[in-house]
């Protein structure tokens, strides 16, 4: 591998350590000074630099930011008419008690199957906060536990877009592809909970100060008044003690006339708390389903040709993404609030979850900004060449030329597709089974999720994770189903 690209990807990533840990500047300044440092170093012209930073950061938003900014509506109006405490209680029931990490890690995996992990996790990230609310401790250990089950199944399960593509790509039968990246879900998800179990407690105390106060105090105060349990604003420490301040600000569920205090002492139950968030997943899985049917019946599952068929345009507009999540929050403000309660007081609300997303879709899409550079400079190529040339047993060539692709350049659909892509030619002369390839590809594509990941800053923004921890907490848990994998990868291609 050219030595100016590995020093280039070894000067962006140390930027970022550097500012982030050792200076007064924040993730998203760090980010953007990196990819100026690595298109430097790698000898990219300076002005196609700014132009990488401008569109990765345009393209990463706009597939996500819209998305974010209506998740965290929904997640403000579930908490503020109580709902999400319905829900918390809800999951805490049918899993029993003590088993609360295995209730999210398992919602996280099936909702990733047909759900991009940034959109599912912004949509049940709310979830997580009541029941640590509810349980009054233990956030990290459950934001972890959802985020990594998101993980497993985002990367290995069709009909996802990168699991999907590689299956077309290396001519792997989807149906075997799909059964076998579930039971890897189901082998690797006690590595999520354990290594979820093992590092939350020891990150808890070091929980981002406003994140702490959003779980364990707002949480409280806002399910308080709107239940009407009390006319002052109930905190909860993170050790578990209940606490009271002054009087309720006025402006909340509980601060208008008598007919609104009535109505909001009657908290939504489960059922209705549960619509704005199953409502726009079921339509993004119908959008799903239903192009990846339509895909492979035009033999299009890895092509750049496809257009979808009359009958999948309709679930193709309602499976978006930002409609499903329109959808979603209409559902949620009319749904969930009572009837009384004023405009103004929503539209503050609104407001409110709007402003606590401001700094995550910076962070995000500077993640995108870093990532093209790291593209765009010819890092992610070189590496997957790199590992190519090496003599090594079959299945490890697709795995580790996935696995260095993340780590160059963030984003795991496009490691798995250079891998696959990489891998194709390789298949006959290495003698490795197609599905062992795919699954391969998809496995090697977890490693070390971290700075130029997107999904990395959704996670810990959302967990409350900085610096050193969110390495830590984040690309710990990735790393450890990324080496939990492996020994399934030899077993499977000893199976076939």
């Amino acid at each position: 591998m050219d030595l100016q690209l590995i020093l280039a990807l070894i000067a962006g990533i140390a930027t970022i350590v550097v500012i982030v840990l050792a200076t007064r500047l924040d993730a998203f300044i760090a980010l953007l000074l990196a990819s100026v440092v690595t298109g430097i170093v790698a000898g990219q012209d300076l002005l196609s630099i700014v132009e990488s930073i401008t569109t990765g950061f345009g393209d990463t938003l706009a597939s996500i930011g819209i998305v974010i900014g209506l998740g965290v509506g929904i997640g403000k109006i579930l908490e503020v008419s109580g709902a999400a405490d319905s829900l918390a209680r809800a999951f805490l029931r049918a899993f029993g008690k003590g088993r609360e990490p295995w209730a999210m890690g398992t919602v996280g995996s099936l909702v990733s199957i047909p759900v991009f992990c940034d959109s599912g996790y912004v949509i049940m990230n709310p979830l997580a906060r009541s029941i640590a609310r509810v349980k009054r401790g233990g956030y990290v250990t459950l934001a972890l536990a959802l985020g990594c089950g998101m993980t497993l199944t985002h990367h290995m399960v069709p009909p996802t877009p990168g699991p999907l593509a590689a299956t077309g790509i290396l001519g792997a039968d989807i149906g075997s592809v799909i059964l076998a990246g579930l039971v890897f879900t189901v082998i690797l998800l006690p590595v999520v909970v354990v290594y979820a179990r093992w590092i939350g407690p020891k990150l808890e105390p070091v929980l981002n100060a406003a994140v702490k106060h959003d779980v364990y105090t707002e949480l409280a105060a806002t399910s308080a008044s709107a239940s009407g349990t009390t006319s002052a604003a109930a905190t909860v420490d993170t050790d578990g003690t209940t606490a009271t301040e002054g009087p309720s600000a006025s402006g909340g569920v509980g601060a208008g006339s008598a007919d609104v205090e009535t109505e909001t002492s009657k908290k939504p139950g489960a059922f209705l708390g549960f619509l704005p968030l199953i409502v726009p997943l079921l339509l993004i899985v119908a959008n799903t389903v239903g192009t990846a049917i339509d895909k492979d019946a035009q033999g299009e599952l890895a092509g750049d040709a496809y257009e979808p068929s009359a009958w999948v345009a309709p679930l193709a507009f309602l499976g978006n993404p930002v409609i499903a999540l329109i959808i979603g929050l209409v559902l949620a403000v009319y749904t969930l609030l009572p009837r009384l309660t004023p405009r103004n007081t929503v539209q503050g609300w609104l407001a409110d979850g709007a402003a606590s997303a401001g700094l995550i879709l910076l962070i995000t899409g500077a993640g995108g900004s870093f990532g093209l550079v790291l593209r765009e400079s010819g890092v992610g190529d070189a590496l997957a060449e790199a590992i190519a040339s090496i003599s090594l047993p079959a299945l490890l060539v697709p795995f580790l030329i996935a696995s260095l692709v993340r780590l160059a350049q963030g984003s795991g659909t496009v490691a798995m597709i250079t891998a696959a892509s990489v891998t194709a030619p390789l298949i006959a002369p290495l003698g490795l089974d197609p599905l062992v390839a795919v699954m391969a590809c998809t496995a090697g594509s977890m490693v070390f999720s971290y700075f130029n990941d997107s999904y990395f800053w959704v996670v810990t923004r959302f967990a409350g994770l900085d610096g050193i921890h969110a390495i830590k907490g984040w690309s710990g848990i990735t790393t450890a189903v990324w080496l939990g994998s492996l020994p399934l990868l030899f077993v499977l291609d000893l199976v076939v």
